[in-house]
């Protein structure tokens, strides 16, 4: 047993698996670990046929030319965010939630984030600078467009639509992370699934947050500001993320060919972002838990209130 330990870990150095492309790299691990009789090759073969993602998957092209396209932030796509920043704003200002909802259908923030993340999976330097240059134009204009709505309207008081968002929790993680897995997959399907967009789209919201920071600005709520574009960060991030998992399994043919060893730099990278999202979920968890046993003291206001001003304060 110690000798087929020994020799599956002298793999990569015999063979120098590090610097073959990934792909190739990861083929050439699993015949090893089906030569050496690892079970662990077995329960992978096992879980492919359960889980399979690739059976009714559209082709690499296809796959390519729909998220690039989505990914455009010019003539149409630019004229709808404007809508969509109009419609989300009048519906956090009226607490209308029908009209927010609305606004979320509306919204093209997603197809640029999508666009990152197949840049990144893909190697594509050229797809990752126009998505993220064009995610950044959305950002701003959005910013832009809903500050100005909330200074001209006469009624800058904050509804509860707006206060709903000004507080992320872990849950908000959870569900962009899921509705991002059903995006992509939505995405890359041979035939087409209508109803999973729009529903991704309501359950993962980036123009509300975007526009409650605009209103943020307006009425200078600096507190509310912070937790309302840390609630749209951890939505986009997190569809990234999702998004990137899920085309990397899909092994989707990269531009640059990169090596195992450098596909393992970018996760390296990817993981680390994702823990430094999380750090002020982390340092509320921690402060919780210390409260809990009595090792901090408690804090005076409700559950609900403490949740909210911690994490505007740490923030």
């Amino acid at each position: 047993m110690s000798k087929l330990i020994d020799d599956f870990n002298t793999i990569e150095e015999q063979e120098n698996i590090e610097d073959l492309p990934v792909l190739e790299a990861e083929e050439k691990i699993e015949k090893e670990e089906t030569k050496l009789g690892l079970k662990r090759a077995k329960f992978k073969r096992v879980l492919r046929k359960i889980f399979s993602i690739r059976d009714d998957m559209a082709s690499h092209e296809s796959i390519r030319e729909k998220m690039i396209d989505n990914a455009k932030v010019t003539g149409v796509n630019a004229l709808i965010l404007f809508c969509a920043i109009i419609i989300a704003s009048i519906g956090l200002n009226l607490d209308s939630v029908a009209v927010i909802i609305g606004a979320m259908l509306v919204s093209p923030l997603m197809g640029t984030i999508m666009g990152f993340s197949y840049g990144v999976v893909a190697a594509d330097k050229k797809v990752m600078k126009r998505s993220s240059v064009g995610f950044l134009v959305q950002v701003l204009i959005s910013l832009t467009v809903s500050t100005l709505y909330f200074l001209i309207t006469p009624n800058k008081e904050p509804t509860n639509s707006l206060l709903a968002r000004t507080s992320p929790t872990y849950y908000d993680v959870i569900i962009a992370f899921a509705g991002g897995i059903a995006g992509v997959l939505a995405q890359t399907r041979k035939s087409e699934y209508s109803n999973v967009i729009p529903g991704v789209a309501i359950a993962t919201a980036l123009m509300p947050p975007l526009c409650t920071c605009g209103w943020a600005i307006a009425t200078l709520r600096w507190e509310h500001l912070l937790g309302a574009l840390y609630l749209f960060i951890i939505n986009g991030y997190f569809i990234f993320l999702a998004t990137v998992i899920m085309l990397a399994v899909m092994a989707v043919p990269k531009v640059d060919n990169l090596s195992l060893r450098q596909w393992k730099k970018i996760r390296l990278r990817i993981t680390l972002t994702t823990i430094f999202t999380l750090l002020p979920f982390i340092i509320l968890t921690v402060i919780k838990i210390l409260q809990a046993t009595n090792v901090l003291p408690p804090s005076d206001f409700p559950d609900k209130e403490v949740t909210e001003l911690s994490l505007g304060q740490l923030l």
